[in-house]
């Protein structure tokens, strides 16, 4: 089923919205977006859970199979990482022509301190063996997609599930994770879009072919239409986003400002490299100008910016757009795919400027 954007969001739209929420925009002034004011996207169902009969399978093509208890993670060396993580359906209900799923707008994202024991060493532990191909990740979660019940499963491959930054987390800016979270353990993938973490994790497995599984190969996938195979999701593209100024006026959210100076800021980030670039427009994109980058915050966290800007009376239309280490620039507007997915375009706020 899909639905254009001219005809609104339907009960079907409103029921994942309803379940979900996104980080409102003003939250982008922290650094680490509090736990109540990050992006939640429940696939299927919180699933029930006990932390204390929780435990994690290590199988598959290993020669050492390992069954680990919380208390088993929580005792190995330990991590802490700030990682922006964001939707690969961010922007979708943007799009002229949409898939029914989560009517996300622009608000899918944010940064969390991460806790939680490194995977690889674990890998290292139960010995993959050597026609080991891919990793499948499997939550606790489970729902009916494609017309076949399943549980929530992506993968990776070795190669990259043993980077050292992926983690098993088991706390969110410093305390435990929240059921909605992923508690008691959900895996975190510095740079990939947000269906790679698998939240609720229940086991690893080894396997010795690529995967096949539905989130793969019917799911998260780019296609330009019907006919394409597509590719897989995997890491974020470059996006700035900024607070939109003034104040709001109720329920429209439309900005109006008074005249003068005003400093815009919003935050940039990249699954391909870090941001070494934001750029701002004022007048409608028809030029752009440097804005000011703040500290590094991680590695694979956003980047603060800030831009001076001297309003004048009038309507207007405000852009930021990102530049990442690789060369990546954010795009004008995104590439049509038939999931609505990485619909990572210009945000453009209007402005009503008064005198």
């Amino acid at each position: 089923m899909r639905r254009r954007r001219d005809e609104g969001i339907g009960l079907e739209e409103l029921a994942q919205a309803a379940r979900n929420h996104g980080m409102p925009l003003e939250a982008l002034r922290y650094d680490i977006t509090p736990a109540g004011l990050h992006y939640l996207l429940i696939h299927y169902d919180i699933p029930p859970f006990d932390p204390h009969s929780w435990r994690l399978e290590i199988g598959g093509h290993v020669e050492r199979p390992l069954s680990l208890s919380l208390e088993d993670l929580r005792a190995r060396p330990a991590v802490t990482e700030p990682v922006t993580l964001e939707c690969a359906g961010n922007g979708r209900a943007l799009y002229d022509d949409r898939p029914i799923s989560q009517p996300w707008l622009l608000e899918a994202v944010g940064t969390a301190s991460w806790t939680g024991a490194p995977l690889a060493p674990l890998l290292d532990e139960a010995v993959l063996d050597g026609d080991a191909v891919d990793l499948v990740f499997s939550g606790l979660d489970r729902g009916i997609e494609g017309g076949e019940e399943h549980a929530y499963e992506r993968a990776l491959a070795v190669a990259e599930a043993r980077r050292e930054d992926v983690i098993l987390a088991y706390a969110m800016n410093g305390q435990p994770l929240l059921p909605q979270h992923g508690a008691p353990v959900r895996l975190i993938v510095p740079g990939w879009y947000g269906m790679t973490q698998v939240k609720w994790l229940a086991s690893i497995r080894s396997i010795d072919e690529p995967f096949g599984g539905y989130q793969h190969e019917v799911a998260y996938r780019f296609q330009r239409g019907d006919d394409d195979p597509g590719v897989p999701l995997d890491r974020i593209r470059p996006r700035a986003l900024m607070i939109p100024p003034g104040l709001p006026i109720f329920p429209e959210r439309e900005r109006t400002l008074a005249a003068g100076r005003v400093v815009l800021e919003g935050r940039a980030w990249s699954g391909g490299g870090p941001i070494e670039r934001v750029e701002v427009s004022t007048d409608g994109r028809a030029s752009w100008a440097d804005a000011d980058l703040g500290p590094v915050l991680g590695e694979h966290a956003w980047r603060g910016w800030t831009f001076v800007w001297e309003a004048t009376p009038g309507v207007c239309e405000l852009a930021c757009r990102a530049t990442d280490a690789a060369g990546a620039v954010q795009p004008d507007e995104a590439e049509f795919n038939t999931g609505g997915y990485a619909n990572n375009g210009l945000q453009r706020v209007p402005v009503m400027v008064t005198d």
